[in-house]
């Protein structure tokens, strides 16, 4: 049964001055889409919610809305599904930013060499992310993606060390402590980047919140931190940690991270210091449509002025395990037609992006197929491992096979595609029979990432 659509919360609870109220019309807002038209956020906050003069989400307005999507997709990016062969190498989970969101983190004192705290959290070197990058280049992944808590002694590179130490109460004023004091040293920033970028593999890390984290306590841009990092062996960078781009939303969800400003401001500089990135949206919280058409809006002019962004990739907010639904603040996350809306209102606002992201992890098989229809033409990658949607409680999985994505895209009738990061390079799989596998990496000769046996089935419970 679907719970009550963002819209139906009480934003007087939170104090939210940003509401779904338009003197536009969903007809109008339609017609729009429909046409090809620039839509405005008046026009999203309609469509999102199928009407503001009425409550609930109207089902024929719902499909109407998907299947103007769904056109548009066809008339963009054609009948291709792409994906990626990918490892996920997560590098800590010790972080002190408190997002109520957030299950991933585990709190930074309990990695200290003296702690007495049992936990599950780990911290890898910079030999062990390289061990493990090394391992899966072999298998035929050509892109690692990590995105790791804010560990304390984790610092841009060996000036940024001596800067941080040079404070009076670094731990206090930025958040910082000596490697020394805990069990394992994470290296710097840029140590880890040079350790992933190996064997030609795509480094794909440092979101704008690391970014933030990678220049604390200094007076360097994000830029010049962007810079030092492509020296590493950066090659692009991921855009989470936007959760919903309005302040008043984040002041509820996650007050510790940067805000909207600063977000925009890092991405921007990635793309300045030659990076292509990706921009997300995580939704189905506290926010309401107002503030997701808000945040489609900052996405779409961010582009504009940077044409940066490859994707953009809509994150439902997973919920079991997390503070926000532990301390009663929320009862659950998006529902399914809250899901496809917010995938297919991407495709019609985002007339400068051109790919839009569904996710096997957030949503399943069945409704991730059904998202290909909503706008989406993106179907993630191949993981290898994940923890952070694991460990707020997701249940679908950490791996998707070649031959998973081929039969799982055929059967709606779509053509799957291996691209590359950046998608400048794609590969149709033509082939009527598998076992199918990668060809695009350094190491790939089409050979299964895993064999059968290896692969672990989803949780079930």
């Amino acid at each position: 049964m679907d719970r009550p659509s963002a819209a139906e919360l009480d934003a007087d609870d939170l104090g939210f001055r940003h509401r779904p109220e338009t003197d536009q019309s969903f007809e109008n807002a339609l017609a729009k889409a429909r046409d090809g038209r620039r839509l405005t956020v008046d026009d999203a906050v309609e469509l999102l919610t199928t009407g503001t003069e009425t409550d609930g989400l109207d089902p024929e307005r719902t499909e109407a809305v998907l299947t103007a999507a769904d056109h548009r997709r066809r008339e963009e990016v054609g009948q291709q599904v792409t994906f990626v062969a990918n490892l996920n190498n997560n590098v800590t989970t010790a972080c002190n930013t408190g997002c109520l969101f957030c299950n991933f983190k585990d709190t930074a004192s309990a990695f200290e060499a003296d702690s007495d705290v049992d936990h599950p959290g780990f911290t890898k070197t910079p030999a062990e992310s390289r061990e493990i990058v090394r391992d899966a280049v072999a298998r035929g992944i050509y892109e690692v993606c990590s995105v790791s808590g804010l560990h304390p002694a984790f610092a841009l590179d060996a000036e940024h060390h001596e800067i941080l130490q040079g404070y009076d109460h670094p731990a206090r004023e930025v958040n910082y402590k000596p490697p020394a004091v805990y069990d394992t040293d994470p290296g710097t920033y840029t140590e880890q980047i040079a350790a992933m970028a190996v064997d030609g593999v795509h480094v794909h890390s440092i979101t704008p919140e690391e970014a933030y984290h990678a220049r604390r306590g200094t007076e360097w841009s994000y830029r010049e931190v962007y810079d030092r990092l492509v020296d590493a062996g950066l090659d692009s960078a991921p855009g989470t940690a936007a959760e919903i781009l309005v302040d008043e939303v984040r002041d509820v969800i996650c007050p510790g991270k940067i805000d909207t400003e600063g977000w925009l401001q890092a991405t921007e500089a990635a793309v300045d210091a030659g990076l292509d990135v990706t921009a997300t949206i995580m939704y189905g919280h506290v926010e309401n449509e107002m503030h997701r058409a808000r945040h489609l809006q900052r996405v779409r002019e961010l582009q504009d002025r940077t044409g940066g962004i490859t994707e953009f990739v809509p994150l439902s907010f997973v919920h079991e395990r997390t503070p926000l639904y532990e301390q009663g603040v929320v009862s659950g996350g998006a529902t399914d037609r809250e899901d496809k809306l917010l995938i297919a209102v991407s495709r019609l606002f985002l007339d400068n992006v051109e790919n839009i992201q569904t996710s096997w992890v957030k949503y399943g098989d069945e409704k991730g197929l059904e998202t290909l229809s909503c706008g989406a033409n993106d179907f993630m990658g191949t993981i290898l491992s994940e923890e952070i949607t694991k460990r707020a409680g997701g249940q679908y999985g950490e791996f998707r096979s070649f031959d998973d994505y081929v039969e799982l895209i055929r059967s709606v009738g779509r053509r799957p595609v291996e691209r590359s990061t950046d998608y400048r390079r794609r590969r149709e799989i033509t082939a009527d029979e598998g076992p199918y596998g990668p060809q695009l990496g350094p190491r790939a000769d089409g050979s299964p990432l895993l064999q059968a046996e290896s692969v672990s089935p989803p949780a079930d419970d």
